[in-house]
């Protein structure tokens, strides 16, 4: 009986252990995130319940939230066509490092900028609060490798004349637009959720414009 007591008590011990504070490895990292969130508005300071860029985040789950959230909420996309604002997006599922450089309108390279001054201000937020995992401010993980493509391909462009614009291969291009359309569906729904009509629409007439054509054919091998 003393023996299973002892037993039991260990196994307690045991339980109390796996399940305190200490034994979350990822809960600094936790609480950090969960800062970040509350200094951006995501969280709201006091009670941490989800504010409305929260919810907006939610719906992003093929780009970076932060960045994409606040491209969304301060209107900055509004100036831009349809065709300019999935080139843009682009850079969010692009997965090409070594991709040629691409020749930007000056609308696209304003727009560029644009990402790239919020990607700092992310940055800088998730170091001052000692993300470790954070992108050091200055550099990027943003790639605008085939804004370029994107842009002619929304404008009506045909599949083999945007190839020869990039040194990118065929098969990355095709990858990458399709997880563009659904980026697009992401941004359109939260366009949706904050009442956004003009932003629906663009990003509306954005997925139509890339989903066409070779691209979206359906696989000969189902």
């Amino acid at each position: 009986m003393i023996h299973q007591e002892r037993e039991l008590q260990f196994k307690l011990e045991e339980l109390q252990r796996t399940i305190s504070d200490q034994n979350l490895e990822l809960l600094p990292d936790y609480h950090q995130r969960v800062a970040i969130l509350k200094e951006l508005n995501y969280l709201d300071p006091e009670s941490s319940t989800v504010q409305l860029k929260g919810r907006v985040a939610c719906e992003i789950n093929t780009a970076d939230e932060l960045i994409l959230t606040e491209l969304i909420l301060d209107n900055m996309l509004s100036e831009f066509e349809p065709e300019e604002i999935v080139a843009l997006l682009s850079c969010f599922v692009c997965q090409e490092k070594n991709a040629s450089e691409p020749v930007l309108t000056p609308q696209l390279a304003k727009g560029k900028d644009m990402i790239l001054k919020i990607e700092l201000k992310m940055a800088e937020v998730q170091k001052l609060y000692g993300l470790e995992t954070a992108t050091a401010p200055g550099t990027s993980v943003l790639r605008f490798g085939l804004t370029e493509v994107v842009y002619e391909w929304a404008r009506g462009m045909t599949f083999k004349q945007i190839t020869e614009l990039t040194d990118v291969q065929e098969g990355s291009i095709v990858r990458t637009i399709h997880r563009l359309d659904e980026t697009c569906s992401e941004v359109k729904n939260a366009a949706r959720m904050i009442g956004d009509a003009a932003l629906y629409s663009k990003m509306e007439l954005a997925g139509q414009a890339i989903k066409r054509d070779i691209v979206f054919a359906a696989s000969l091998y189902y």
